[in-house]
């Protein structure tokens, strides 16, 4: 395995969220009461300084601040800036110590061995201690209390799988703690990209006192919730937004500049744009009918991620349980038309599951190999929609297409279904539905079709790829399932072989796009936007979550 990473060791970054990967934000004008330094109210109200208030926005409602649940890219934001880990990522992509002082790797990096700082503390005022790791990290684990991204951990430590699987017991899993500030973690082969993972969600720490005190009512509101990044939640709905303010136990407040974030819901980008415009917002992204009239502004710049939107089909539904049907979709769009014409931001047409401009092998970008590619194919897509069509009986059952309510979903939504009727003559329904309602629907597995996207955790095609294998909730990933890609995905796992590695995840992503059809590729992201010039400081990683707004000033 040591061989397998190092010519990612610089770049294998893993951040937190999701971004993922497409938030935009905006806030509102109501301002917070002043604290005094002992962290309580005033007897008085009074307004923050404006030039300690950011606003921003969110495209979509929140899902989920469960750390250990939540697997989107709103609510791994909202978590990058309110919680940390033992590692975070800085402004160039790079793991910084947090809440780890030190850590010392042994010789044939399996084990590491973390120091935390002195003096870290949870927004209550209890210290963060070691075991608050050892207990997040088996929580996101056991059976019982696990959400999608267990693997996140148990791929990677040792003796993680067998407990995850509820084979095993937490005495069995490689994380000990040795005293208060001293955490031991052993894993399962070198993991040189190990201190990126511990910048992720679902590797911050939990107090277990507070978490079992709350029970089933744990991070429903921002009271139910206790914090240990650069902010707190100080309002939160689920469907308006969230309010955040300078966490005054945080261990390097003195260089978090902003005191107040406020992230209001604003789905559509026309609304976001008009309260830039008046001045209500500090960042807005645009629609990409907005691009040309604003490129030559001085507020205007571009974002790239490692996030890629795709069609994912349901197996489990019919007609998508038929092979043909699914590759005549897969070839009737031309992704170039929606981003050239439709989206307009930036966005580069999608061939293939993995960003072409993520890491392959040899120095080159994974782009460069020869991975997967879908391309527009009429001809032959009618041919296979007949004979698909034929297999069925003769009638193809009413189609639906499954789509969030914000503006580029709607938009690319639309987009697909005047090209499905243009060249196949099918009538596709759009379903339309608040973000967290398209994810608990796909996770119920009641859909036929849905745009569906995915934002690179770390820098390797690993991160898209393993998605498919073996999933916790099959529903969710189109019901799909294939002993051939698994094993391909489990021997990259654990190959030493660098080109060998890479053949394989090239392999199990052709049995995934061109052999099996389950997705559709449509594009990677990317993004443009406006943002005050007075503004400096927001980062936003390719891949994990963003912003990550620590860093973040108003000049």
């Amino acid at each position: 395995m040591r061989k397998a990473w190092p010519k990612m060791m610089s770049v294998l970054l893993l951040s937190l969220m999701v971004f993922l990967a497409g938030c935009n934000f905006s806030g509102n004008t109501s301002s917070e009461p002043e604290k005094k330094d002992d962290g309580e109210k005033g007897t008085e109200e009074t307004e923050t300084p404006k030039e300690s208030v950011l606003n921003l926005s969110l495209d979509n409602d929140i899902p989920d601040l469960n750390q250990v649940k939540t697997t989107d890219a709103i609510s791994f934001g909202i978590l990058n800036n309110v919680m940390e880990g033992l590692y975070r990522l800085d402004e160039n992509n790079e793991p910084t110590p947090a809440m780890a002082e030190s850590v010392q790797e042994s010789e044939d990096g399996l084990t590491y061995t973390f120091t935390l700082k002195d003096g870290v503390k949870w927004s209550n005022g209890d210290p963060v201690t070691a075991n608050d790791f050892k207990y997040s990290w088996l929580r996101a684990m056991h059976p019982d209390t696990s959400g999608s991204y267990a693997f996140i951990i148990s791929d990677f430590v040792k003796g993680g799988a067998a407990f995850a699987a509820g084979e095993a017991d937490a005495e069995a899993v490689g994380i000990e703690v040795k005293d208060d500030k001293t955490l031991v973690v052993t894993l399962e082969q070198p993991t040189p990209f190990f201190l990126g993972l511990t910048a992720f969600a679902t590797y911050f720490p939990l107090n277990e006192k507070f978490v079992t005190e709350k029970g089933d009512d744990f991070a429903l509101n921002q009271d139910s919730i206790l914090y240990n990044g650069p902010y707190v939640i100080s309002k939160y709905d689920q469907a308006a937004g969230v309010t955040l303010t300078k966490n005054p136990e945080y261990w390097d407040k003195d260089n978090v500049a902003i005191e107040t974030v406020n992230m209001k819901v604003v789905k559509e980008t026309s609304t976001a744009l008009n309260l830039y415009e008046a001045g209500e917002l500090d960042k807005v992204y645009l629609a990409s009918a907005d691009v040309n009239t604003y490129k030559d502004s001085e507020d205007f710049a571009t974002e790239t991620e490692f996030r890629t939107y795709f069609i994912q089909f349901n197996l489990g539904k019919a007609p998508f349980d038929n092979e043909n049907i699914r590759k005549a979709l897969q070839l009737a769009y031309d992704p170039s038309v929606l981003t050239s014409v439709i989206l307009n931001n930036g966005s580069a047409p999608a061939y293939g599951l993995v960003p072409e401009n993520m890491a392959g092998v040899d120095g080159k970008l994974y782009g460069e190999l020869e991975g997967a590619q879908l391309k527009q194919d009429i001809e032959l897509a009618k041919e296979l929609w007949a004979k698909g069509v034929e297999e069925l009986g003769g009638e193809v059952p009413q189609i639906e297409l499954l789509t969030s309510d914000d503006t580029i979903s709607k938009d690319s939504g639309t987009f697909l279904q005047s090209e499905f009727k243009k060249n196949l003559g099918v009538d596709v329904t759009l379903v339309t539905q608040p973000y967290s309602g398209r994810l608990d629907t796909m996770r119920a597995g009641d859909y036929q079709m849905v745009i569906n996207r995915w934002g690179a955790d770390y820098n390797d095609p690993m991160t898209f790829i393993e998605l498919w294998e073996n999933p916790s909730n099959p529903h969710f990933r189109g019901n799909w399932l294939n002993e051939e890609f698994n094993n391909l995905v489990i021997a990259a796992k654990s190959e030493s072989d660098d080109q060998v590695r890479m053949d394989n995840l090239m392999k199990a992503e052709k049995i995934l796009l061109e052999e099996d059809a389950v997705l559709g590729p449509l594009y990677y992201d990317g993004l443009s936007y406006l943002q005050k010039p007075h503004v400096k400081g927001i980062v936003t990683h390719p891949y994990g979550a963003s912003p990550d707004l620590k860093w973040a000033t108003i000049e």
